[in-house]
């Protein structure tokens, strides 16, 4: 199938920037510049003008900053944003994409240099525009009903028993889903959550801290010897990989001392961090217990995790059609036949929740 080149509209304050910006992008014959703007006041005239069927953008801009651009933008005239920002304004990133915002790109410095990496990576997320899927209303779903419980196992450090592994995979779109997947879990939940979100290594931790402030539980970015305890949830970081394992002679399933291992990606890591090697731990570990999450992003990252959690008994829900932002991961699992309930987000959150 032959597409039409995505039209795009470059914004950021700098002019060496956009020009540098607007050059990468034009190197592919997929993507057409059609406009440049240093500020939001002029990006706002520029979006409604050439309608572009997406964004690039700095956050810090005179006049009308990024966040104001993107609240007006997505009030009026809803379009695919790409953020481009530092690596030293990361809290902001994350804000941008709660404000609508679909992915982001992180530049070194202030300037922005390229390298071939971020050439490449900046190229992707704008084409990635093209598998957006757009939003609709949330529709009515029965939340599945978790499985009965079993005798209490061995009380954690905490003091709580640790009765549910929860493994979640997500790419683009997955930081927000998070975000309100956290906000409806309560401190209660007598469970351990791990997270492998496709991330640059130097946000994973900024997001882990922001996803501490949103609900009930402990949120950390994982560290090598974590124990896995109840209440707590873990947060891959970026450009390595996660698994768990129960410590030799502690114990067998949730009643061991289970802990994170933390190491670089291997040969066959397709995705960084693994959806599919983090899921695949919690299912040898959680058994029937297990539980595996697949949100939005692109790729089938997850699908032979979920295939390994289902096989040992446990549950797989992947983020509906409706709510996904790409449907690539989710569709993927589902394509497979490795998911049991497929619901929006939202649903994700209450399903989690009625796990405790």
């Amino acid at each position: 199938m032959t597409f039409a080149p995505l039209r795009v509209l470059v914004v950021d304050d700098s002019a060496y920037n956009r020009r540098n910006i607007a050059e990468i992008l034009s190197g592919s014959d997929e993507i057409e510049v059609v406009g440049k703007a240093g500020d939001g006041d002029d990006a706002l005239r520029q979006a409604a003008q050439l309608r572009p069927d997406a964004i690039t953008l700095d956050l810090e801009m005179p006049r009308m900053d990024g966040f104001t651009f993107l609240r007006i933008l997505m009030a009026r005239q809803p379009t695919p944003v790409i953020i481009v920002s530092s690596y030293s304004h990361k809290e902001n990133v994350f804000k941008a994409l709660e404000l609508g915002a679909v992915d982001f790109v992180a530049k070194p410095d202030r300037q922005f240099t390229a390298d071939a990496q971020i050439r490449r990576e900046i190229i992707q997320k704008v084409l990635l525009v093209r598998y957006l899927r757009p939003r609709s209303p949330m529709p009515s779903v029965r939340v599945p009903s978790p499985a009965p419980p079993r005798p209490a196992q061995e009380p954690s450090r905490l003091g709580v028993s640790l009765r549910h592994l929860v493994a979640v995979g997500s790419s683009t779109g997955g930081p927000t889903a998070l975000l309100e997947i956290f906000n409806r879990i309560p401190d209660r939940f007598p469970g351990a959550i791990l997270i492998a979100q496709h991330m640059p290594d130097k946000f994973t931790r900024t997001f882990a801290e922001r996803l501490d402030r949103k609900g009930g539980l402990r949120v950390v970015e994982a560290q090598n010897g974590d124990q896995v305890v109840a209440r707590k949830a873990y947060v891959c970081p970026g450009r390595m990989c996660m698994e768990i394992a129960v410590t030799p002679g502690s114990g067998v399933g949730l009643s061991g001392d289970i802990r994170i291992r933390i190491g670089a990606p291997g040969p066959g890591d397709r995705y960084v961090p693994s959806a599919d090697r983090l899921l695949r731990s919690v299912a040898q570990v959680g058994g029937s217990r297990a539980v595996g999450i697949i949100l939005t992003g692109m790729g089938d990252d997850g699908v032979n995790g979920a295939r390994a959690i289902r096989a040992a008994g446990g549950t797989v829900v992947a983020e509906s059609e409706d709510s996904a932002v790409v449907y690539g991961m989710p569709g993927a699992a589902v394509r497979a036949g490795v998911v049991n309930e497929s619901l929006p987000f939202t649903a994700i959150g209450d399903f989690i929740a009625l796990l405790a």
